[in-house]
């Protein structure tokens, strides 16, 4: 994947979507530099989260309801970009939102694509993501 870690990621704009780099982008939540300031942008980092896997960072932005003990990343899979769909709530003074999303990837050398529909909400004054919704 392109911005990772490590890499001359300065002028590689990030796998999230936005037009940044990922230092400046994701990699500055990733590095706990700041936090996401909506639900949205949380979803754009976590996304760009599993395409670097970064574990730490997908279990701390995890609600502890419903956090996983691991993620299990399949090496076979990248995520390639992402397609924010539709939101509700989830800005600067909400306390929940939703964030319907369109993640595609290829596993194998097939393209595919995950659509979810996932709630967040804000915990001790950080976006988490809580589950998909059905």
């Amino acid at each position: 994947m392109r911005g990772v870690p490590g890499s001359d990621s300065s002028n590689v704009n990030c796998v999230c979507g936005l037009p940044a780099p990922y230092d400046d982008c994701c990699g500055r939540f990733h590095r706990g530099d700041a936090n996401a300031p909506t639900a949205e942008r949380l979803m754009r980092s976590r996304f760009s989260a599993f395409g670097v896997q970064d574990e730490a960072y997908l279990l701390r932005t995890w609600h502890p309801s419903t956090r996983p003990p691991r993620i299990d990343f399949d090496p076979a899979l990248r995520w390639q970009r992402l397609e924010i769909l539709a939101t509700t709530g989830g800005r600067l003074l909400d306390t929940e939102g939703t964030v319907r999303f369109r993640a595609h990837f290829v596993r194998r050398k097939r393209p595919g694509a995950l659509e979810e529909n996932s709630r967040f909400v804000l915990h001790d004054g950080a976006w988490l993501y809580v589950t998909a919704l059905p």
